[in-house]
């Protein structure tokens, strides 16, 4: 039986059985429907997110709770950059629409790499290999990140607009489908797409996976691989600041609590995905956007509760994850 699965697609299947489960219980197309892409949209968000921590976490063993903050950066810059570009947003014109969202998107990923080089040669450097330390000084940089965007935007939910472009909804028979669900599903495969092709096909993603697998090793080979690490968070800060800026748009209102209450949703995902696995993260995101909106419309009281249940489940039965680039 085992054996017949894993040859289907594994762990792969994952999803598709989730959302079989759900059409049952839902009995609705229209709303499994509805639910379903919307769990998709956000699993691509979360996989954002999560995707560039877990390769941090692969390649350079940190453990940053401080990754949060370039989310809640992300979001308040796109925030801004949207702001004051009412005009376009607000425009006719698609043209404007979108080159208003892909300034902000811009902005807020830009910021995130060159945040991402200060927090690791400030933060992070100092107290490699130590993980009680990386612990405490990134919670206290998540703090602290958290006061300055209470310093420069206040305690009050800011309100976020989406393109004109982007707002209502394609009907599909008896389905209405949210026009910014599907931009922000194609942006995050997209970027899956990116980033298994930089890391299968070209020499540094041959690095960076030798790393995750043997750090040792290729350092003896005679490669630099520290000279990775920079890039590799820079690039997991600046995906990120990226997945703050879409789901600034996705909610609509923005708080500074964003980044801790998002910071435990990434960490579920890469933990359910697997240690340093680009697939797992993408895997762990899509059942947890799938499981969130399922059970919110099934069992809302239990809505908050079931990513967690769903990760002790996966836990119990994969220690190491879904598909762990590792084992350690």
């Amino acid at each position: 039986m085992t054996a017949t699965i894993d040859r289907l697609g594994g762990v792969y299947l994952l999803p598709v059985a989730l959302a079989a489960i759900a059409m049952v219980a839902i009995g609705s197309v229209s709303t499994w429907a509805t639910l379903t892409v919307a769990g998709l949209a956000m699993g691509m968000m979360i996989f954002l997110m999560a995707s560039g921590l877990s390769l941090i976490f692969g390649l350079m063993d940190v453990l940053n709770f401080g990754h949060s903050a370039f989310v809640s950066f992300g979001a308040f810059i796109a925030a801004s950059v949207l702001a004051a570009l009412s005009a376009w947003v607000a425009g006719g014109s698609p043209a404007l629409n979108i080159l208003a969202l892909m300034a902000a998107i811009g902005a807020a990923t830009a910021f995130g790499a060159v945040a991402g080089w200060f927090f690791e040669r400030v933060i992070v450097k100092p107290v490699y290999k130590d993980h009680l330390r990386q612990i405490l000084i990134t919670m206290g940089a998540l703090i602290v990140a958290e006061q300055i965007i209470l310093a420069i935007w206040g305690g009050a939910p800011i309100a976020v607009r989406r393109p004109a472009v982007l707002t209502g909804s394609i009907i599909i028979g008896d389905v209405a489908i949210e026009i910014y669900r599907i931009f922000a599903f194609l942006l995050g495969l997209a970027v899956y797409v990116v980033m298994t092709l930089i890391l299968n096909r070209t020499r540094i993603g041959l690095l960076i996976r030798a790393g995750v697998e043997n750090r040792e090793m290729v350092e003896a080979l005679g490669f630099r691989i520290d000279r990775l690490f920079i890039g590799v968070f820079m690039a997991g800060s600046a995906l990120a600041a990226m997945g703050g800026a879409m789901w600034a748009g996705y909610q609509g209102l923005i708080t500074p609590a964003l980044g801790p209450e998002m910071m435990i949703l990434v960490f579920i995902v890469v933990i359910i995905g697997g240690l340093g696995s680009i697939n797992g993260s993408l895997l762990g995101a899509v059942l947890v956007g799938l499981m969130a909106n399922y059970v919110a419309f099934l069992a809302p009281k239990l809505s908050l509760a079931s990513n967690m249940l769903l990760m002790m489940a996966i836990l119990l039965w994969r220690p190491w994850g879904l598909k762990p680039a590792v084992k350690v």
